[in-house]
């Protein structure tokens, strides 16, 4: 592969006037520049971006570091960010930890050696204990529940405030007993134990007892989980006549499940989800769900991590929360 000094030498110029002619610097002669060129074309020169962005203190590449990667959540979160760092000149690469503390720490500490310019963290196994290690010198912005206050910029979504919504809407639409899939783990602040919150609230502010019965724990919250949930619930005989979903992708298992059992949504029972992902538009029946703002996040990461790139002076660490919306299709109709 030809270099740079080959170049020069073929042009019969210095390596420096090569240097000018690759980035367009005005004061090369016109003579000297299509020389320069000819040569570059001649020995099939390619500029070594990668050592260039080195040298620079810059590799024009960000960190995305999500639990899963064949989450429909995550994946349609990665694509809208991919979408906005795109637009400001950056790629993104794509590590997956699997929820797991070790593997987000180890995202934080091995962002340098990838040659990344800064990370954006999707934290599920890191936790309140943690907040101290996120002091780094990597450019971070963290997405997830148990971050908050940390030395970082954070971005949360509505978990509480969303469930409250999903829960009260189906008391609205006639449920009185109101089933909740959700994950097992609410000894600590997560997604689960702020969604199990709202559910709470929600049935404690329309005056209905909460059943821990109507309560099933799933650990990995998959579409089969959600199926298998639902089996739960009707076997276990506890009735019910509405399910608060903690992800829309265990909603979609949910409406399978009841389906399975001879239950009719939204006949029988009715489901909302979370996320408000794409194939909530297309299930049978559609699904009901909360739109937590895909875009804002990705707006608010993207660009808080390049903020953090760029070093301005007097920053400060940000906590976010998204908005939401309740979308209303068939399955609470």
């Amino acid at each position: 592969m030809a270099t740079l000094h080959d170049v020069a030498r073929a042009a019969g110029v210095s390596p420096m006037t090569v240097s000018n002619v690759l980035n367009k610097h005005p004061h090369v002669r016109a003579e000297t520049r299509e020389r320069v060129l000819k040569a570059i074309d001649e020995l099939g020169y390619r500029v070594n971006v990668a050592a260039r962005n080195l040298r620079a203190g810059r590799t024009d590449t960000i960190g995305f570091a999500v639990p899963e990667v064949d989450s429909p959540y995550f994946g349609q979160l990665a694509s809208r960010i991919i979408a906005k760092a795109h637009d400001a000149g950056y790629r993104v690469a794509i590590e997956r930890t699997g929820a797991d503390r070790e593997n987000e720490l180890s995202a934080i500490t091995s962002s340098r050696t990838r040659m990344y310019d800064g990370l954006i963290l999707s934290a599920v196994g890191l936790g309140t204990a943690d907040r101290e290690l996120l002091n780094t010198d990597v450019p971070m912005v963290v997405l997830g529940e148990s971050m908050a206050d940390a030395p970082v910029d954070h971005i949360a979504l509505p978990n509480e405030a969303g469930t409250y919504a999903a829960t009260t809407h189906l008391v609205d639409r006639g449920c009185r007993r109101i089933a909740i899939v959700q994950g097992e783990d609410q000894s600590r602040l997560s997604v689960t134990s702020l969604r199990h919150a709202g559910y709470r609230r929600a049935l404690a502010d329309r005056g209905i007892e909460a059943d821990d019965a109507l309560v099933i724990g799933r650990r990995h919250l998959s579409i089969e989980d959600g199926r298998s949930a639902a089996h739960e619930l009707v076997d276990g005989g506890a009735a019910f006549d509405g399910v608060v979903c903690i992800t829309d992708t265990v909603a979609l298992g949910v409406l399978r499940g009841l389906a399975d059992r001879g239950l009719s949504v939204p006949g029988d029972v009715r489901v909302v989800g979370f996320d408000d992902i794409l194939e909530a538009r297309y299930s049978v029946p559609s699904l009901t769900t909360i739109d937590p703002d895909r875009d804002e996040v990705a707006r608010l990461a993207v660009d808080l991590l390049l903020t953090r790139i760029a070093g301005s002076p007097g920053w400060q660490p940000h906590d976010h929360v998204t908005g939401f919306r309740l979308v209303e299709r068939e399955s609470t109709a």
